[in-house]
C-alpha cells in the first residue's frame, strides 16, 4: 500500500506541473483565442442563422423562412454563372500553378547563376495586390494599349486577343492574371520543400544514372507531399475568396460572365441590401471552404495518428 501510495503521489505531483507548464505562452494565446471562437466561430454560426431568415437592410432573426433563400440562391442564374466560373478559375488556377511553380523551383534548385535576382523578379508580383494586378492586366489585355495592339504594329494586323470583351473566355483573362500573381509564391513553397531533402538522394540518383526529371517526378515529388498539401490549401483558400482581381480587371463583366460568388455576396449584402440571400451564398462558400480543409486536416492528423 505504501508503494502504490507513492506511486499516486507522484502522478498527483506530475498533473499541476503539466498544467502550469508553459503558463506564459498559454496566457498569450488567450486573446487569440478569444477571438476566434467569439468573432469567427461565433459570427459564422451568426451568419447561418440569419441565412434562414428574411434578413433585408438589417438582421431580422423573427422572420424566419427555412430554405427559401437557399432554393432562390440556386435559381437563380447569375448564380449559377458564379459558380460555373469559379470552378473553371479553380481547376485551371490550382493545375497551372502547381505545375508552373513546380517547374520553376525545379529550375532554381539546380542552383544556377543570379537566382537570387531571378527568384526575386518571379515572386514580385506576389507582393502587389489584387487591385494593382487587375488594373495592371487591364491595360495589358486592352486591345487598343495592349498585347494586341503591340502585335498589330509589329506587323501582324490580323491578330486578335481580347479576352476581356469576350464573355465565352473573359474568365480566362482574369485566369492570366491570377496565375501571373500567385504562380511565384507557390515556386517559394516547393523549393523550400525541395531544398530541404537530403542530400543523399541526388547523390544515388546520380550513382544509379536517374535522369533528374525522373529523379523530380518519382522521388522528390512523393517526399513533398505536405508541401503541396499546404500549396494546396493555400491555392484554394485563395481562389473561392477571389473579389478585388475580378472588379479591378471586369467588375463582373461582360454583362455578369466574370462574376464570382465573393462578389455575388457583396453586391446582395450592400447594394441589393438583401442580408438573407447574401447569408446564405456566404454560407454555400463556407462549405466549399469547409470541403477543401476536412481532407487536408485528415491528411495532415488523421492519417498520422492512424499511422
Amino acid at each position: 500500500m505504501a508503494v502504490t501510495d507513492t506511486g499516486q503521489t507522484k502522478v498527483r505531483a506530475k498533473r499541476p506541473s503539466r498544467l502550469f507548464k508553459n503558463m506564459a505562452a498559454k496566457i498569450a494565446a488567450i486573446p487569440m483565442i478569444f477571438t476566434a471562437l467569439v468573432v469567427f466561430v461565433g459570427c459564422t454560426l451568426w451568419t447561418i442563422y440569419h441565412s434562414f431568415t428574411r434578413s433585408r437592410l438589417l438582421p431580422a432573426p423573427d422572420k424566419w423562412v427555412g430554405l427559401d433563400n437557399y432554393e432562390r440562391l440556386w435559381g437563380e442564374n447569375r448564380w449559377l454563372i458564379s459558380i460555373e466560373n469559379l470552378a473553371i478559375y479553380g481547376l485551371c488556377s490550382l493545375v497551372l500553378s502547381l505545375t508552373i511553380g513546380f517547374v520553376l523551383a525545379a529550375l532554381l534548385d539546380r542552383k544556377i547563376r543570379f537566382e537570387n535576382t531571378i527568384r526575386t523578379i518571379i515572386l514580385y508580383p506576389f507582393a502587389l495586390s489584387f487591385v494593382v494586378t487587375g488594373l495592371a492586366w487591364q491595360w495589358i489585355l486592352n486591345p487598343e494599349l495592349g498585347l494586341q495592339n503591340t502585335v498589330r504594329n509589329i506587323g501582324w494586323e490580323s491578330f486578335t486577343f481580347d479576352p476581356l470583351n469576350n464573355a465565352d473566355i473573359v474568365i480566362y483573362g482574369v485566369l492570366i492574371a491570377g496565375i501571373w500573381q500567385g504562380s511565384g509564391f507557390v515556386m517559394v513553397l516547393l523549393l523550400a520543400g525541395m531544398r530541404g531533402i537530403d542530400e543523399d538522394v541526388w547523390k544515388a540518383s546520380r550513382v544509379e544514372g536517374i535522369p533528374a526529371w525522373k529523379t523530380y517526378i518519382f522521388i522528390v515529388i512523393p517526399m513533398m507531399r505536405p508541401v503541396f498539401v499546404t500549396a494546396l490549401v493555400i491555392i484554394s483558400a485563395g481562389i473561392i475568396k477571389v473579389y478585388d482581381l475580378v472588379v479591378a480587371q471586369t467588375s463582373g463583366g461582360p454583362g455578369i460572365a466574370s462574376e464570382v460568388p465573393a462578389k455575388y455576396v457583396i453586391e446582395k449584402m450592400f447594394q441589393a441590401q438583401n442580408l438573407g440571400l447574401g447569408f446564405a451564398a456566404s454560407t454555400m462558400m463556407l462549405l466549399s471552404v469547409l470541403v477543401v480543409l476536412i481532407p487536408w486536416a485528415y491528411l495532415e492528423f488523421g492519417g498520422k495518428k492512424n499511422g
